[in-house]
């Protein structure tokens, strides 16, 4: 199966890698400067469609990347979540940024548990981070919320190293007995 026709599904979303039909909606998160505080802050659409141009070539090249979420009802571009795990990465990492407008409704935590169980069962990952900054409050509450746990401060790659960023994990055991628990 090519890395295009990828799709993953849960109760409310659809979970595929990125498009150019996604650019729109991405670039409009991305130009959020709240969105985006976490994020590495605002970006001109230029820049965005770059960023998607390198998530979709580390599927092409690596079969790894963040997935674009999608309202399953409508196909409404909500974020993206998944795994991510580029050269000088501090791990292998399930992370996750939304739109604003898809805030606060469990989204995240619908992702990130789809993205957390391709790490493990497709990709054969055995330890999951999340790179979260210390400010950033909603993160780490779901980070806690997937049973990671805050394992210490961690330096990012460039151009990320003056980012302050904490590392929070879970190791693949860890991660199925969670969902086993979750299930039951």
């Amino acid at each position: 199966m090519s890395f295009q026709d990828l799709r993953i599904e849960t109760e409310r979303l659809i979970l595929r890698p990125p498009t150019l039909d996604d650019l729109d909606r991405w670039a409009d998160m991305m130009a959020d400067p709240v969105a985006t505080r976490f994020l590495g802050g605002v970006q001109p659409k230029e820049m965005v469609w770059r960023g998607m141009m390198t998530m979709i070539g580390s599927w092409a090249s690596i079969g790894v990347g963040m997935f674009s979420m999608l309202e399953k009802g409508s196909g409404k571009w909500l974020g993206r979540c998944g795994p991510w795990s580029p050269l000088g990465w501090p791990g292998t990492e399930v992370g996750w940024g939304l739109h604003p407008d898809a805030w606060g409704k469990g989204y995240a935590f619908e992702a990130a548990r789809a993205g957390m169980d391709y790490a493990v069962d497709v990709l054969g990952w055995t330890d999951i981070i999340h790179s979260i900054h210390p400010d950033n409050e909603p993160s780490i509450k779901l980070a806690q919320r997937l049973g990671s746990k805050l394992i210490g401060p961690q330096q990012m790659p460039p151009p990320f190293t003056e980012e302050p960023s904490n590392r929070w994990g879970q190791s693949a055991d860890g991660w199925m007995s969670q969902r086993r628990l979750a299930a039951s």
